[in-house]
């Protein structure tokens, strides 16, 4: 019952308007005071921000803080993957037939999650790593790989959240919720950094401008709050750390795997 209860409030609460009030909230002056509220309850190691909590004007200004320079070192192996993010992993492993099975006990499959792109048969071998960023975490989301970018799609959905709550009791999140695609081509072969959107999330914004060409580690995109990026590696191009696993911690530029050398 108290389950029943709690999946039926998520959806109704998943309506992008309800996210949209709460977005323009975080993003005016009004919100200001809340800053070091919210960085108390989230326990937020704010020595790591760029500025002084005092410097932030709103909630959202503070949630895509940049971190003090030096803070994250980007492994510099040439066929090193990199986590994009600090953010713990909730999912990770080989694809099955276009299948990513028991993530918290649920399976996508490549093409819902990628909607319909022709780009996944690419995919149907491949490993995925799913990473959740909670509200304590650092919001900017950083290149995995070093490359160029040939294709980001928009897609549109849902707000559900992508907690453990979400991903285990509602229906197929990661393909439901809005999410920004980025297919990125390297030398062993391409890397799709799927970004999903979740409740309370206002938005997910490219860092501007837009770049054709990425080093690893650069500033790709960010969260206007804490959501879910999935890493999707081609079929034979990565081999992973034999600790990437579940209820792992990774920060930004903390080595994931090995890609293929040709």
């Amino acid at each position: 019952m108290t389950r029943w209860l709690l999946r039926s409030m998520t959806e109704l609460s998943s309506r992008k308007w309800i996210s949209r009030i709460t977005g323009k909230f975080a993003q005016s002056a009004a919100s200001r005071p809340f800053i070091s509220r919210f960085a108390t309850t989230y326990g937020i190691k704010i020595e790591e921000a760029e500025k002084p909590l005092s410097q932030y004007k709103t909630l959202n200004e503070f949630f895509t803080r940049k971190l003090k320079p030096g803070l994250r070192t980007v492994h510099e192996g040439a066929d090193s993957l990199v986590s994009p993010v600090d953010a713990l992993i909730t999912g990770a492993g080989p694809i099955h037939a276009g299948t990513l099975v028991n993530v918290k006990g649920q399976d996508y499959t490549i093409d819902e999650l990628l909607n319909r792109s022709p780009r996944t048969a690419s995919y149907m071998n491949g490993f995925y790593i799913v990473l959740y960023l909670s509200p304590t975490d650092y919001h900017r989301i950083h290149s995995p790989v070093s490359g160029r970018v040939v294709e980001r799609e928009h897609v549109a959905g849902k707000v559900y959240p992508v907690n453990d709550f979400g991903l285990r009791h509602m229906r197929r999140v990661l393909s439901r919720n809005e999410r920004l695609i980025t297919y990125m081509r390297h030398e062993s072969g391409e890397t799709a950094v799927v970004k999903v959107g979740a409740l309370n999330v206002s938005s997910i914004q490219y860092v501007q401008p837009l770049k054709g060409e990425m080093a690893k580690g650069e500033e790709l995109a960010y969260f206007e709050f804490g959501s879910t990026v999935v890493l999707l590696m081609e079929d034979d191009t990565f081999t992973p750390r034999e600790d990437v696993l579940p209820g792992l911690k990774v920060r930004v530029g903390e080595r994931l795997g090995l890609l293929r050398t040709n």
